[in-house]
C-alpha cells in the first residue's frame, strides 16, 4: 500500500469523535453528565437495542446513561463502575453530540477535526455522505485471507451511518497532523486533552482503562495512551502515544494484518507484536 493510499481509518475515529465532543463541552453546549434519556433519538436506540442478542446490549440502563459513560465505554451494568469495550453504544453518541452542535455529526467533525488539524486528505464516510472523487480514487481496496490461506479481496463493506465509533478514512500522515494539533492545542484545551488521557474511575476509585475516546495504561513503568481499529476481514490500525516521552506510533493496514485479538475488558496493546517491537526499539529514558 503506498503512502498516499487511503485505508478506512475505522475505530481510531474514536478519539476523533471524542475532540469534537469535548469541544462543545469547551462551547458550553453540551454537558457529559447530563442523563441522555433527555435525547429522545439516543433513548430510542438504546431501548431498542437493549433487547437484541448482542454481547454489546447485554445490561444496558439506558435511562442511567450519561455521554461521560458512552466516551469512557462504562456503559455496561452499573454505569461508570466498569469498562467494556462498546463501539454500538459508543456509535451512537454521534445523535446527542449533533444535537447539541446544530449540525449533522460528519459536519463537526469536519469543522473542529480536519479543518484545524490540516487534514485534507481525509473524511467521514456513511450511507447517505459518499467520498468525494479524488479520495474515492485512493482508497486502498481490503483484502483478507482465504480458508488456503491465500490473500483475495475482502467482500463487500457494509453502509454504515452517522456514527461516532467509525467512518473515518484518513492517511498515516494526517493521523500524525491530528496528533499534532492534539498536542499543541489547536484542537481542544490541555484540560481536555489531559481528560481524554486520564483514567476514567470507578465510584470506588478504581483506574479504569480508558480515559474518553482513548485506552489508557501503564506498561513498565511507562503511559500508553492508544485507540486500534478492526473491520474484521478488511481493515486493521494502530494508533499509540507516549505522551510523557513525546512519541507517537501510527499504523493503517488494508487488511486485518495490525489486529491482535485485543479483549473488549482490558487494554492490552503491548501483546501487539508491532507495538512490542515499538516498545523495545524506543526504551524509554533510562531510571536513574
Amino acid at each position: 500500500m503506498g503512502a498516499e493510499n487511503i485505508p478506512r481509518g475505522m475505530h481510531v475515529s474514536k478519539p476523533l469523535s471524542a475532540v469534537v465532543a469535548l469541544r462543545l463541552v469547551e462551547a458550553g453546549k453540551l454537558d457529559l453528565d447530563r442523563l441522555l434519556k433527555t435525547n429522545e433519538d439516543f433513548a430510542g436506540f438504546c431501548d431498542e437495542f437493549r433487547q437484541q442478542q448482542s454481547i454489546f446490549a447485554r445490561d444496558l440502563r439506558c435511562g442511567e446513561l450519561t455521554m461521560r459513560h458512552v466516551l469512557s465505554h462504562t456503559v455496561s451494568g452499573a454505569p461508570g463502575e466498569r469498562f467494556s469495550y462498546n463501539p454500538v453504544v459508543y456509535s451512537m453518541g454521534s445523535r446527542p453530540i449533533a444535537a447539541a452542535g446544530g449540525k449533522p455529526f460528519s459536519t463537526l467533525v469536519e469543522e473542529y477535526v480536519f479543518r484545524p488539524a490540516g487534514m485534507t486528505r481525509s473524511a467521514r464516510i456513511h450511507r447517505d455522505l459518499p467520498l468525494r472523487p479524488d479520495l474515492a480514487r485512493a482508497l486502498a481496496p481490503p483484502y483478507r485471507l482465504d480458508e488456503r490461506g491465500k490473500v483475495v479481496p475482502s467482500p463487500p463493506l457494509s453502509p454504515q451511518g452517522d456514527g461516532a465509533g467509525g467512518g473515518v478514512i484518513s492517511t498515516a500522515v494526517d493521523l500524525a497532523k491530528f496528533d499534532i494539533a492534539l498536542d499543541v492545542g489547536r484542537l481542544v484545551s490541555a484540560r481536555s486533552r489531559e481528560r481524554m488521557m486520564t483514567p476514567a474511575r470507578s465510584s470506588s476509585g478504581a483506574a479504569l482503562p480508558y480515559g474518553i475516546g482513548f485506552f489508557v495504561q501503564e506498561h513498565r513503568g511507562r503511559k500508553l495512551v492508544w485507540h486500534s481499529g478492526w473491520w474484521e476481514k478488511a481493515y486493521s490500525a494502530i494508533y499509540l502515544k507516549l505522551p510523557d516521552e513525546k512519541l507517537t506510533l501510527i499504523l493503517l493496514a488494508n487488511s486485518e494484518g495490525l489486529w491482535w485479538d485485543n479483549p473488549l475488558g482490558t487494554a492490552e496493546i503491548e501483546k501487539s507484536p508491532f507495538v512490542a517491537a515499538f516498545l523495545e526499539h524506543f526504551p524509554g529514558p533510562r531510571k536513574r
